[in-house]
This record gives C-alpha cells, sequence and structure tokens, in this order.
C-alpha cells in the first residue's frame, strides 16, 4: 500500500467515512431511468417552487420537471441528481455510480446562494471540505420546525449502499440530521451529521427494505421528539437535545441508485 493510499484510508476512519476510497460499479451504456437513447441535457441551474395544499401541505411529485436534467424544486448539493421516468411517471433519482466522492454537485456556488442567500460562505466552505454523502436541498422550505416528512423510494443499484434518507435541521454551517433506510443492511437509523463528521443516534435493525421495490419512509417530528417510520411501521424514537429547525431534503451514500417520489411536508398543527 502506498503512503498516499494509507493516509488516506487514516484521513477516511478518522472522519468516520470508511468508504472514502470506494470503488462504485462502471455507469452502464443504457441508464434505467432514463428513455432509450436519451442524451443528457446540459447541467444548469433553475429552480421552481413546490405546489402547496390548502391544508398546508407542499407536495412535490416531479410531474413538472424535464427528465435527464437536474431537478428544479430540488438543489442539489452533493452527487449526481437527476430526473427519471419509467413510463409517463417522473421521478427523482440519486446515481452514485456518476459520482466521485469528494465531490460537490455542479455549480454548487450558486446553489448555495440560492439556499442561503447572503449568508452561504460558511454552508458552501462546509460542503466543499466535506462532501462525502451525497444530498438535494427542498426549495420552498425555509425553516421545518415540526411536523411530517415523507417520501416514496425505490432502491434500484449499488454495491456498498443503497440508502435513501429524510435530510432535515440543515443549518448555515452545513450540519444536518437524517433518518435513512438501506436495502442492503435491512435497518432504520438516525444520524447526525456535525462538523463533517456522520456518527449515529439511534440504531434500529431488521427493518425489511427490498431492492427493487417501491416503499416509503416518513419521520415525524415535534419539537425535539423524533419518529421514524418504514413502510407505514413506527420503528424509531428518540429525543433530541434541543428542538428541530433547519431545511430539509432528501440523502443518499456512496454508489447507491435509488428512486425519490412523492415528497411531501406537512407542517404541525398550530396552536
Amino acid at each position: 500500500m502506498t503512503t498516499l493510499a494509507a493516509g488516506a484510508i487514516a484521513m477516511a476512519r478518522a472522519i468516520g467515512v470508511g468508504w472514502l476510497c470506494f470503488a462504485p460499479a462502471s455507469v452502464p451504456e443504457r441508464l434505467e431511468y432514463l428513455p432509450a437513447g436519451f442524451k443528457t441535457a446540459p447541467v444548469q441551474l433553475a429552480q421552481a417552487q413546490p405546489a402547496r395544499a390548502p391544508d398546508g401541505s407542499t407536495q412535490f411529485d416531479f410531474s413538472n420537471e424535464t427528465v435527464g436534467a437536474e431537478p428544479k424544486s430540488f438543489l442539489s448539493v452533493v452527487g449526481f441528481w437527476t430526473i427519471g421516468a419509467e413510463g409517463d411517471n417522473k421521478f427523482l433519482v440519486v446515481d452514485g455510480r456518476r459520482w466521485k466522492q469528494g465531490q460537490p454537485a455542479a455549480n454548487v456556488a450558486d446553489k448555495a446562494r440560492a439556499i442561503y442567500g447572503e449568508r452561504y460562505a460558511e454552508f458552501l466552505d462546509n460542503v466543499q471540505a466535506y462532501a462525502y454523502f451525497p444530498y438535494a436541498v427542498a426549495q420552498g422550505i425555509d425553516d421545518f420546525r415540526g411536523g411530517e416528512i415523507s417520501f416514496r423510494f425505490k432502491p434500484v443499484a449499488g454495491r456498498i449502499d443503497q440508502g435513501a434518507g429524510i435530510l432535515f435541521n440543515l443549518k448555515p454551517n452545513g450540519d444536518y440530521l437524517l433518518v435513512r433506510a438501506n436495502a442492503l443492511e435491512n435497518n432504520l437509523v438516525l444520524f447526525k451529521y456535525e462538523k463533517g463528521k456522520r456518527s449515529s443516534v439511534e440504531w434500529i435493525r431488521n427493518t425489511p427494505t427490498p431492492t427493487g421495490q417501491w416503499q416509503d419512509l416518513k419521520v415525524r417530528i415535534s419539537g425535539a421528539k423524533v419518529e421514524g417510520y418504514l413502510n407505514g411501521k413506527l420503528y424509531l424514537e428518540h429525543t433530541l437535545p434541543a428542538p428541530v429547525s433547519g431545511k430539509i431534503g432528501v440523502w443518499s451514500k456512496a454508489d447507491s441508485v435509488v428512486y425519490f417520489d412523492d415528497y411531501r411536508v406537512v407542517p404541525a398543527p398550530q396552536g
């Protein structure tokens, strides 16, 4: 082992990212989520606000997005995120085979500014320094403090991981929390990402998460209390040291190829 490789592995262990030097599967000629013969569009920064229902909930269904382009309703910060389709149904895709670890998404400076305005500098610095886990930030949700966040997801591929997570409590310094499912591990985990290091907060085993099937993930948050549901079943309960407050999004890991659809945000009742 060369000194350079040994140093990289030591750094990975120090920051809690054991897969830093992962070698994802090669990108197939025919991408599962794009029509045959489709050519990928160039990356451009575009934004769109989600639809709000009369009850105050917010729905992201991707029906107005462009297949093969970056999402408009989510700003991809780390990783390769695009819009895919199966028949007439469009969805958000993370494709870890098309991403190099430690690499922020394209146009990340403009996206950081779109997310945090003039306060974007600290967020951008942390993204560029610790770009280890793919994630994208939901548009139009400035400060989620309680209620429910849910989506449907379909793990498709990934030799190292097939992770799908709900990201919340995202701060201007880049710290966040997430609840994630993983089809290769069959567990549900509450993680915190703080100062460039990920650590587990609550770990629930034996949560069946089959590859190749659409499933449901949901978090319910009330103040500092977090509940995690997989396919309608409550598995995870934890009380944080402080109430939740921050931006939200979707999360993944390593070489995961996962589809996301019907991302829904229901705020907690007022009063």
